[in-house]
């Protein structure tokens, strides 16, 4: 697959539709450009999410406000 882009005056480009497809691109995700001898290595990652992080912690889901309060109580979280 070939695809093209054109580069706007603010430098800024469209990510292609069928790359997008592909890679299940989303907005917020990020592009990492790696330069190479051969030339330029795109890779995508995806965005992390509030819901992401609390994925990796048991315990109690708690939202970011509840979780300030509790600190500036000298709580412990």
């Amino acid at each position: 697959m070939s695809c093209e882009t054109k580069i706007s005056k603010g430098f800024q480009t469209v990510v292609p539709s069928d790359v997008r497809k592909k890679f299940s691109i989303d907005p917020g995700d990020i592009v990492e450009w790696q330069i190479t001898e051969e030339g330029v290595k795109l890779s995508f990652r995806k965005k992390v999410t509030i819901e992401d992080i609390f994925g990796m912690v048991d315990g109690p889901k708690t939202d970011a406000v509840e979780l300030k309060k509790k600190v500036q109580r000298g709580e412990k979280i």
